[in-house]
């Protein structure tokens, strides 16, 4: 009889932290890194020692603090906690694995992927103070707790500014991906950094041309928007991606599942629906004004 799949976890919000706890948080990861300094090889026997044990819980204890549990920044720094070899494969009479060589290895890997965590503590704390208040979302909107909304964009701006101050009007945080701290992020750094929200808005614009070789050139959408709408699919699922489309243009068939909503009409309410139906309060008085 086949297994019965498990199902995957569900990825949880991110973690908010204040500026106290960012700064106990970078202490502590700093700590993790100096105990693993400072461990001794030689206490191995064979794969593991009680020590070696004590610093893997130590690291996923402080790992958690600082990031959650199961969130997409604690995935991120898994690596960061699992310092044991454990061979996939055994055949009897096979010498011992080089287990201290292994080990110093993945210690290595360790202090690599803590460090990486402790930059991103130092992002977050310089947003902060730089005004931007992490430790709580800016506005308690949705009733999934995640108050924000991202909005993917082309170069039509009179378009990403009418729908941005709709959605704030709605007392909904707006993130726009070139009004963000870049904190020495790449563009898809970036949009991970701050895909945590409850619905992405896609907006479809004409702003590019393109064609089959030979064809007749037409308007599409620009390829950093289709890549964004298909990273929050695979993020959020399609029921939590709302793309409006302003105009004619050729979109991929590879999204043809994807429901568009015309911005004409009554889109403004079309698009509270969605929000609605994504677990944001919505104060419909605010829709009609």
């Amino acid at each position: 009889m086949a297994r019965k799949a498990t199902p995957p976890t569900a990825i949880q919000p991110k973690v908010y932290l204040d500026e106290g706890q960012l700064r106990r948080g970078i202490e502590r990861l700093q700590q993790r890194i100096a105990d693993l300094d400072a461990f001794d090889l030689n206490t191995m026997q064979g794969s593991t020692s009680p020590e070696l044990k004590t610093l893997e819980r130590s690291i996923e204890d402080t790992l958690e603090r600082c990031f959650g549990t199961n969130t997409t920044a604690s995935i991120r720094y898994n690596e960061a906690h699992n310092l044991h070899y454990r061979p996939t494969i055994w055949v009897s009479g096979m010498p011992d694995p080089d287990y201290k060589g292994i080990t110093e290895k993945k210690i290595s890997h360790a202090k690599a992927s803590l460090e990486q965590a402790i930059n991103a503590l130092n992002t977050d704390l310089e947003d902060l103070e730089g005004g931007v208040p992490l430790s709580v979302p800016l506005r308690s909107n949705s009733k999934g707790g995640f108050p924000r909304v991202f909005l993917v964009h082309g170069h039509d701006e009179a378009v990403r500014e009418t729908v941005a101050r709709f959605i704030e009007r709605l007392d909904i945080e707006v993130i726009i991906l070139h009004e963000q701290a870049n904190g020495g992020r790449t563009i898809i750094e970036k949009i991970e950094h701050h895909s945590e929200v409850g619905m992405a808005v896609v907006l479809l614009t004409p702003d590019d041309v393109g064609s089959k070789v030979g064809a007749k050139l037409e308007p599409r959408v620009r390829q950093n928007v289709l890549l964004e709408l298909g990273y929050f699919i695979g993020a959020l699922g399609r029921n939590k991606v709302c793309a409006l489309k302003s105009g004619d243009m050729d979109i991929p068939t590879d999204f043809a599942g994807v429901v568009w909503t015309p911005m004409s009409g009554d889109w403004k309410a079309a698009l509270a629906r969605e929000l609605k139906s994504a677990g944001y309060e919505i104060d419909w008085n605010k829709v009609m004004s």
